[in-house]
Parts: C-alpha cells; sequence; structure tokens
C-alpha cells in the first residue's frame, strides 16, 4: 500500500532555514508528480509546491516562491522541501501529497514552528 512519511520539522528562528524529506513507498515513485501541503493551525490546508515526475518542473505557491525549493531523488524514493527564509505564518504542519490511480495519498505531516 502506498505510504508516505515525512521528516525534518521543528522550531526554527524567523529569517532561518529547514529541509523536509517525505519517504514514499508503495508504488512507482518515478511514475508520479509529488506535492506539499500545509495546514496552519485554524486554517485549511494549503498547497505549497509540486515537482514532476523527473523533477524537470516545479510550480510553488506565490507566498513561497523564491524562499522554497521542491526537488526529489527517484532512486531514494523521496522528496524534499528546502525552506528558507521562514516567516512566522510559516508555521504549520507540512504533509506530502502523491495521487495514485486518482487518488490521493497524505503522510501524517511534520510540524514546523518558526518563532523567536
Amino acid at each position: 500500500q502506498v505510504e508516505l512519511v515525512e521528516s525534518g520539522g521543528g522550531l526554527v528562528q524567523p529569517g532561518g532555514s529547514l529541509r523536509l524529506s517525505c519517504a514514499a513507498s508503495g508504488f512507482t515513485f518515478s511514475s508520479y508528480a509529488m506535492r506539499w501541503y500545509r495546514q496552519a493551525p485554524g486554517k485549511g490546508r494549503e498547497w505549497v509546491a509540486l515537482i514532476t515526475s523527473a523533477g524537470g518542473s516545479t510550480n510553488y505557491a506565490d507566498s513561497v516562491k523564491g524562499r522554497f525549493t521542491i526537488s526529489r531523488d527517484n532512486a531514494k524514493n523521496t522528496v524534499y522541501l528546502q525552506m528558507n527564509s521562514l516567516r512566522t505564518e510559516g508555521t504549520a504542519v507540512y504533509f506530502c501529497n502523491a495521487r495514485v490511480a486518482c487518488e490521493d495519498y497524505w503522510g501524517k505531516g511534520t510540524q514546523v514552528t518558526a518563532s523567536s
């Protein structure tokens, strides 16, 4: 079965950096686009970034463009989110997402807190 496991979250000061990872299993990872979402306290889930199956194309929400970078390693079945210049409004649980056979799969998420 499809499994997604996020890691790398933590507490960081505003302006700092973190790198999130999402390890995938149970499907042919290299055949599917991958996405990152986030959910801040009291708010709905927000799309953050997308990377195509071979990694040749990426897209970002306006709120993170120029500060976050999505990448993937198909040999390791892992997708990454490098987050630089983190802002307090970036405090959220971050989830990776795969759409396989028209079904959405989610990990349990990793908490990112940007606070001084």
